[in-house]
């Protein structure tokens, strides 16, 4: 066990547990504003800021220990500059901590698995607001709901919800937090039945841009949780949630890996079978996660298609749908049936750092031709830049969107219900490569092109995928009907007049 004592000798008197005080604090309004950005440390900000805070808060800087596990990201190229981290204990400190940044002009920002890849992020300076010590996941007296504290992670979730019998709407990556992954939709694996994660919220516990703490939900702010879910970065720090739960249930894995020559094949079967339910994918069929990929056990040279069909249900059922799949020869075919947590990868919650280039799109349909000329240029660049090889790859998640447009468009901020398929290709760039640029390049060639497969339409960006590129407008992440940001933008004069919540995607640029 980790005792104080031990906290001590590893990381030294900065990191000290903060205690409560056991003599009255002095009133706000009697402190005096001695901070500013030129003399922010931990130190200071431990004097004027500890004693507030919750029995096993920490407060520490660049110089300790903690601090690049608290600070690490998902993707090494983003760099926001955490001065100082503070990790509050309780939900209660929040609200403590952002009035405190305010009184002395310290921007902040909240930090959990650190998975957002915008460049938006890397103008941030100032404090940063780590909730990982918020991991609470408790079943509700009405066993039909959950509260979901901050810090909690995706697998976490999943495997604790399971062991008391239930599952929920989570993000589909075990390792991502799930409230930054809830803000700007959350796509997994349940939305065919039950909708996108933010669609099961059904009440959220926020702290607001000037500190104070409210809850939001059909009766309280109902104009806030419009807002709150699908544009949610942009308006408060959510402390925890109440999240819808289900009855557990095992579920079914096919998986196959063809060649190229499968390739038209493949993808005109796919843009049937996303039809096939009354116009869209069976809802039981949660996901088919599909990738053009190297394998360098089949080919060195020729990318092949490894692509997996997720099912919730009993394999039988699962099979009478995967037919067409079926007869497509394969080089590989694996099946297993298993309880959701295994599925689902939940005890996947490691996901290391590293450089990345990304692009992503969402579509209606397969352009099947596009996707040829995508498998030719990914070769082509392979051959061109080896190093890339062992990461690069062209990802494919096609969901169940039956529960997702079950749901109206104007009911909430997320404005892409309609979109069938998030396209996004990955490749990390080995340090001292010198291959960011060309890499970066690599990903804008694949989005040109999926995006110039649907000439009828304008892009679209899911906002936990944007990358704070210029090419990405505010209109193809929040929607292009002109009422959806003016009303984002008018919400956004009434909880965050002074734009502190603007590093994530900002729907208005500055500050006040």
């Amino acid at each position: 066990m980790v005792t104080i004592k031990s906290l001590i000798v590893a990381y030294g008197l900065a990191v000290l547990p903060v205690f409560v005080s056991s003599s009255p604090l002095v009133p706000r309004y009697f402190y005096k504003n001695l901070l500013s950005r030129d003399n922010m440390t931990a130190s200071t900000v431990m004097t004027e800021l500890g004693r507030q805070l919750s029995n096993g808060s920490l407060i520490f800087g660049p110089d300790n220990a903690l601090y690049p596990n608290a600070t690490e990201r998902w993707n090494t190229r983003i760099t926001p500059d955490a001065r100082v981290v503070v990790q509050p204990a309780a939900e209660s400190d929040l609200g403590r901590i952002v009035r405190y940044c305010n009184d002395n002009s310290f921007d902040f920002l909240v930090k959990n698995r650190g998975h957002g890849t915008t460049d938006s992020l890397s103008t941030f300076s100032g404090i940063e607001i780590n909730v990982e010590k918020l991991t609470g996941v408790t079943v509700r007296p009405d066993r039909k709901t959950a509260t979901l504290q901050a810090g909690t992670v995706i697998g976490d979730v999943v495997n604790r919800l399971w062991d008391q019998g239930f599952v929920a709407a989570t993000g589909s990556a075990a390792c991502v937090g799930l409230m930054g992954a809830a803000l700007g939709g959350g796509h997994g694996r349940y939305e065919g039945l039950y909708g996108l994660v933010q669609d099961n919220i059904v009440h959220y516990n926020v702290v607001l841009g000037n500190g104070t703490e409210i809850g939001v939900n059909e009766t309280s702010h109902p104009d806030l949780l419009y807002a709150l879910k699908g544009a949610g970065h942009n308006f408060a720090i959510v402390t925890s949630v109440v999240e819808s739960i289900y009855p557990r249930e095992n579920w079914y894995q096919k998986t196959y890996i063809w060649t190229q020559d499968k390739l038209e094949t493949v993808f005109e079967a796919l843009n049937t079978f996303h039809k096939s339910a009354n116009g869209t994918t069976p809802p039981r069929m949660g996901v088919n996660y599909g990738s053009i990929v190297m394998n360098t056990s089949i080919s060195t040279t020729e990318a092949v298609l490894a692509w997996g069909f997720e099912y919730a249900g009993p394999a039988a059922d699962a099979e009478e749908l995967l037919g067409p799949f079926n007869a497509i020869e394969a080089l590989q075919v694996g099946s297993v049936e298993a309880p959701y947590p295994i599925i689902s990868g939940a005890d996947g919650t490691d996901c290391p750092g590293a450089r990345r280039a990304i692009a992503s799109v969402m579509t209606l349909e397969y352009n099947v031709t596009t996707q040829r000329t995508l498998y030719n240029l990914f070769n082509e660049r392979i051959a061109e830049y080896p190093e890339l090889a062992p990461s690069a790859y062209l990802w494919h998640e096609g969901y169940s969107t039956a529960g997702v447009q079950a749901i109206p468009s104007d009911s909430t901020a997320y404005p892409h219900r309609e979109e069938n398929h998030l396209l996004v290709f990955f490749s990390e760039v080995p340090e001292g490569s010198g291959l960011l640029d060309a890499a970066e390049a690599w990903a804008q060639e694949n989005r040109r092109l999926w995006n110039e497969g649907q000439p009828d339409r304008q892009p679209q960006t899911y906002v936990n995928y944007a990358q704070g590129k210029d090419y990405e407008t505010p209109e193809s992440i929040y929607g292009y009907e002109p009422w959806r940001l003016d009303r984002l933008r008018s919400l956004k004069a009434q909880y965050d007049p002074q734009n502190r919540f603007r590093f994530f995607e900002p729907i208005v640029s500055g500050s006040a």
